[in-house]
């Protein structure tokens, strides 16, 4: 027997038990898609039950120790009504965190992929890539480009951070349009949300980098016409210079009210927060903390289901980590009673929510206990 001192070794192998990040996609047919990286591969498998078998792996991607695989960095996966799936990853390039976003394509269903190529054609840092399918089939990737930071050095100047870029492609992710950028200034290493607008278009919220060097979360409506104003979703008066490596999330209802959830040190606020906007950014309601002040509240993320929104997050009681989640049925007004729905005592993934129909799912990935894929109606 293995002692109590004695540490295991550490997990390598490729496989799901290993993952440190993963990311579902519900097929039109109900399978369930997850990308996962561990081992230095991204890997793709589908279940047919709901997470609790999966199908052997497909390896679509090795890169060894120079894959991007942060959780906040995690793989991103969606299919179109056809089962046409499209998958982005990014990889780093050098020593110093520059890296390239890969994507590649099944047409059918996810048992085969094409050859991983570049996103952009660009020899700046692109990372954390935000993946997003309309219902019209069309994908939205947006992610954290350093296109104008490597501009700016090459002119013997100096800039912090990276800027927001997005590309659409209406052809399953084959051809995505010339990149634009929706913000210049953005932190560089916190992923970014995006949620489709009922009217057609796309929010985003990201930390972005106000005057003074303050980092604080911004949103923005992207449509195909262009990036809409940057609005300033909350001022938390967080000045650095560090990678907090904590990004948003956001959902819309179908009434078009926005829902944001963030994380920040700042000197006005620290903490995990809430709040939601009925003018599509212009304003913001007061943030609302999420969990007790004194707990270790992490990792927020967001649902919308019609004017259902559902919320989850991580809390960390010094030994055990746990996923807690809250509900509203009237677009955000009201929420029931915070939950926990499980718990693990060692290395887990940030919580994601999905949805097939009316039903919500809680995805998780922890080391000890293995994938979770928990329905919420009945908690």
């Amino acid at each position: 027997m293995m002692s109590s001192s004695t540490k295991p070794a550490a997990c390598t192998s490729s496989g799901l038990e290993c993952a440190n990040a993963a990311t579902p996609f519900m097929l039109p047919n109900g399978s369930l898609l997850l990308a996962w990286t561990a081992g230095g591969q991204v890997s793709v498998a589908q279940s047919a039950d709901r997470g609790k078998t999966f199908a052997s792996p497909v390896v679509v991607a090795q890169h060894g120790g120079s894959l991007d695989s942060g959780t906040d960095a995690r793989p991103q996966i969606v299919a179109n009504s056809k089962g046409k799936v499209f998958l982005a990853y990014a990889f780093f390039k050098d020593s110093n965190w520059n890296a390239q976003i890969n994507t590649s394509i099944s047409n059918d269903g996810g048992k085969t992929f094409s050859a991983p190529k570049s996103l952009v054609n660009n020899s700046a840092s692109q990372r954390f890539p935000s993946v997003l399918i309309q219902p019209d089939n069309t994908i939205f990737v947006a992610w954290i480009d350093k296109r104008l930071v490597a501009d700016a050095k090459k002119a013997g100047q100096q800039r912090l951070g990276g800027s927001i870029a997005y590309s659409f492609s209406g052809d399953g992710g084959a051809i995505f349009s010339p990149e634009r950028i929706a913000n210049e200034a953005s932190c560089e290493c916190c992923r970014i949300g995006a949620s489709g607008d009922p009217k057609g278009g796309i929010e985003i919220v990201y930390r972005a980098i106000f005057a003074g060097g303050i980092r604080d979360h911004a949103s923005q409506i992207i449509t195909s016409s262009g990036p809409g104003q940057i609005r300033r979703v909350s001022n938390d008066g967080w000045k650095t210079d560090a990678c907090p490596h904590h990004g948003p999330t956001i959902a819309i209802s179908q009434s078009g009210k926005i829902h944001v959830a963030w994380f920040t040190q700042g000197s006005n606020r620290s903490g995990v927060f809430y709040a939601s906007s009925v003018n599509q950014g212009e304003t913001y309601t007061k943030p609302q903390r999420i969990g007790a002040a004194d707990a270790n509240i992490s990792r927020p993320y967001l649902l919308a289901v019609g004017n259902s929104i559902w919320l989850v997050w991580k809390e960390f009681d010094g030994v055990h980590t746990a996923i807690h989640f809250k509900k509203s049925f009237d677009d955000g007004k009201t929420w029931s009673m915070p939950a926990m729905v499980s718990s693990t005592a060692g290395y887990s993934d940030h919580p994601l929510l999905l949805n097939q129909g009316n039903e919500v799912y809680l995805s998780w990935l922890t080391r000890d206990d293995g994938y979770q894929f928990i329905p919420l109606n009945s908690k």
